[in-house]
């Protein structure tokens, strides 16, 4: 899934709160813990159902335990997947934006998501939405790219030029047309998948010689740490891949708005980020850009640093003139 782990809301987003360690930390250990939760409930109601078709007199069925984890691997990503939209809408309380407001702010919002996602080639115009925040934040989320959603806070509004926020928009269109947010569930997916098949497995050759009623016992407690410390593992190449797609989001976002307008974007964010207190409480992690992680908190970081997508975006400038 998408987001913050398995239960995640999809979709990517423009952050400009700068984070401490601890918040940082906070943010892994929710993605993690949500993790944790969808596949430990997963595995407990199989067990209490005595659903477990690879086990089997003669030991360990490696086909059935593939499939099986195949299967509940990725279709909990595509719940996630399908209730995007609803779940992002709810939790920032996001208000649809009618089409026909008289607004010049909003009206200005609409015309520009729609001419851009046309850019991009985009047959269905997504939702557009707004939430109250004094934030200057974007997302992009929803099941396809004919059932997207993008919605700004009221802080992004008031507080950027419209060219940055054109540039924003940009960005975000492109993580739609790009089809992030299936490639995201994707990943997740196959992702959760391993993590369950690697932790039974591992598990049933460490507890198979116990008895049947201590082995039932110790091959569950063992398989729910396996599921952790492969969790951990496994956020870490999703992470990876979330900020290879920022990278590319920002060059479809350059093509789309402009490179000025985009290259624009990103030093606001920067600059505001500058301004913010940093001991402040950071907002739901799955829509943040990540400031500057250090350590091995970069390896969890679902974007890049604004100064690294910057001076991407220069060089690449650079290259083409």
């Amino acid at each position: 899934m998408i987001g913050s782990g398995i239960a995640g809301t999809g979709g990517s987003a423009y952050n400009c709160r700068r984070v401490s360690k601890v918040a940082i930390a906070r943010r892994v250990g929710l993605f993690l813990l949500v993790n944790f939760l969808v596949i430990t409930t997963v595995s407990v109601l199989l067990s209490v159902l005595g659903v477990r078709p690879y086990l089997t007199e003669y030991g360990l069925d490696i086909p059935q335990l593939a499939l099986f984890c195949g299967v509940w691997g990725m279709g909990g990503a595509f719940i996630s997947l399908a209730l995007s939209r609803w779940t992002a809408k709810w939790s920032y309380g996001v208000q649809l934006i009618d089409s026909r407001t008289t607004d010049p702010v909003l009206s200005n919002l609409i015309e520009t998501v729609h001419r851009l996602a046309r850019q991009a080639g985009l047959s269905t115009m997504p939702e557009v939405g707004i939430y109250d925040s004094p934030e200057l934040n974007a997302f992009a989320t929803g099941p396809t790219r004919n059932r997207a959603l993008v919605a700004v806070s009221t802080g992004l509004l008031t507080r950027m030029r419209r060219d940055e926020i054109e540039g924003v928009i940009g960005h975000e269109l492109s993580h739609v047309a790009n089809g992030d947010m299936v490639t995201m569930t994707l990943l997740q997916g196959i992702v959760n998948a391993f993590v369950m098949f690697l932790s039974r497995a591992i598990a049933f050759v460490l507890t198979r010689d116990r008895d049947s009623r201590g082995g039932s016992w110790a091959y569950f407690g063992v398989t729910m740490v396996l599921q952790i410390v492969f969790m951990i593992l496994g956020s870490i190449v999703v992470a990876w891949f979330s900020r290879w797609r920022e990278f590319r989001a920002d060059a479809g976002g350059a093509r789309l708005a402009g490179r000025e307008k985009m290259v624009n974007a990103l030093e606001a964010l920067r600059r505001h980020m500058d301004e913010v207190d940093p001991s402040a409480q950071p907002a739901l992690a799955t829509m943040k850009i990540a400031s500057k992680p250090t350590g091995i908190w970069r390896l969890f970081s679902t974007h890049p640093p604004l100064e690294e997508r910057i001076a991407r975006l220069s060089a690449a400038a650079e290259r083409a003139s």
